[in-house]
């Protein structure tokens, strides 16, 4: 069974119960089928095979993904804040025939783009004149894009199979707390919030409420009017949202500064996309946000291992879920169950084999699993110890004045950090948190010194992923000077 299939027997069974909401329309059950629906037969009657999508968030961005999935369409969603540079990219290596737009302008400059033919789902539908068909994995139902290691976009085919069977054990999951209402907090384009959000609330019968991004305080990558956060948290008064790290620090910040209180509706808080420290989950759950760490990667589908209320260890990302195995080898955290289908570029995937996640960790005696870092991360220091610099930033990033930290020390005697702080913050508040930090840590890992980031790092300037993680070797470069002074001047 597919996701579909579940949504027409809910449109069966319960025609009239709520589905989907925006800021301006509402869909029950039925509406939700009956909308997809069309958009799909004017899909298949344009004889369109593999289809692109950028666009804000909102109800048709959802329909557009149910319509592809009713006419067994490849839907490649584009994130909103990508470059020109990975657009191109992008539309190139898909093979995408046209692309459904509500922002005409990102695109006209492309030398492949061609005209707007229709209007549908409240976008424009574009021509793309494609060098070359792609060569697709058999059932490839999307094409999700990661950042990239080099900052060039890679394509993970995924298939509705694997989409599903993440979604449903994590709907199964759920389904205990009573989430009816999920605020998708999240940019639609993120897997993470598509299957794990949308597609899990839909398999429990629930309501599905996509504001805009501008409406959730979101801009780019990582612009966030926090205050703009809360307000729309306590408009929709949702039970469950997925955080990203930055996200939950930032709540965390407005309620310590402004007083603000999280809704009682809330049940059920997901964060994942990157460490965060056991001290700040409780923190979060002494203020009244039910938060529970998670960890996953678009290869397996989203999610495999999650925190739960009654399986919970703060510090973990949870036990591993039932559709998935995951096993350590040398110190690298394998993953087994339903995954993608390959690469655009290569023919990897197949549901037998053990997949390397690059992430370091440990599985405890009751199984639950600890990331302690990335395997290409590890910095070895000039006396040989192995340091794992996440480590060390989650617990730097507690203090609240710490916007961002990125821990060096690679070949070096001691560690380092460069930091952005809330503006307005002194030196001294910054060394006296340090050293509060470091008496913690052992000697090895403790940061001896410092330096000030003259401005945040962003996807925009290359220095992010979408998810907010470092892109260390770009930093170190563009910092190289400040770096070096850190060590007195000399270069490792």
């Amino acid at each position: 069974m597919q996701l579909i299939d579940q949504i027409r027997q809910q449109a069966v069974n319960h025609p009239e119960q709520l589905a989907l909401r925006g800021e301006e329309c509402t869909f029950s059950y039925g509406q939700l089928l009956a909308a997809a629906e069309e958009i799909a037969e004017d899909l298949q009657a344009r004889d369109i095979r593999v289809l692109g999508l950028y666009a804000d968030n909102g109800p048709n961005w959802l329909l557009v993904d149910l319509a592809c999935q009713i006419a067994q369409i490849t839907l490649v969603p584009l994130p909103v804040f990508f470059s020109q540079q990975q657009l191109t990219h992008t539309l190139r290596v898909s093979g995408m025939q046209a692309l459904l737009s509500d922002s005409c302008e990102r695109f006209t400059a492309l030398e492949m783009v061609g005209q707007a033919r229709a209007e549908l789902a409240g976008m424009a539908l574009i021509d793309i004149h494609a060098e070359a068909t792609a060569a697709l994995p058999e059932h490839t139902a999307k094409i999700t894009f990661t950042s990239g290691s080099t900052g060039t976009p890679r394509g993970v085919c995924l298939s509705a199979r694997t989409q599903f069977t993440t979604a449903n054990v994590l709907a199964r999951q759920l389904q205990p707390q009573g989430n009816r209402v999920h605020l998708c907090l999240l940019p639609l384009a993120t897997l993470l919030e598509n299957v794990a959000g949308a597609y899990s609330s839909w398999l429990r019968g629930g309501e599905v409420v996509v504001p805009t991004t501008a409406r959730l305080g979101l801009s780019g990558s990582s612009g966030l009017d926090v205050a703009q956060l809360a307000s729309c948290i306590d408009e929709y008064r949702p039970h469950s949202v997925i955080l990203l790290p930055q996200m939950l620090k930032a709540l965390l910040e407005h309620s310590e500064r402004n007083g603000w209180q999280p809704p009682s509706s809330l049940r059920f808080v997901a964060v994942g996309g990157g460490k965060v420290s056991d001290r700040l989950l409780l923190q979060a759950r002494s203020l009244g946000l039910p938060v529970y760490e998670g960890y996953g990667l678009s290869e397996s589908g989203s999610v495999v291992a999650l925190n739960v209320p009654g399986a919970d260890r703060p510090g973990s990302v949870g036990r591993p879920l039932s559709h998935c195995d995951i096993a350590i080898r040398d110190g690298e955290v394998m993953v087994r169950g339903p995954r993608y289908l390959g690469y655009l570029d290569s023919a990897e995937g197949g549901e037998s084999q053990w997949l390397a996640t690059g992430d370091l960790g440990e599985l405890d005696a009751e199984g639950f699993l600890h990331i302690t870092g990335r395997c290409k991360n590890i910095l070895i220091s000039a006396f040989g110890r192995n340091i794992s610099p996440e480590w060390i930033e989650s617990e730097v990033l507690l203090e609240p004045i710490v916007q961002q930290c990125v821990v060096v020390g690679d070949a070096r005697p001691h560690c380092a950090a460069l930091i952005f702080a809330r503006p307005g913050s002194s030196r001294e508040q910054l060394d006296s948190w340090l050293q509060a930090v470091n008496r913690k840590l052992p000697d090895y890992a403790q940061v001896r010194t410092w330096t000030a980031l003259p401005a945040p790092l962003t996807f925009a300037d290359g220095l992010l992923t979408a998810n907010g993680r470092p892109r260390r070797d770009r930093i170190a470069a563009q910092f190289q000077n400040s770096i070096d002074s850190l060590y007195g001047g000399i270069s490792s």
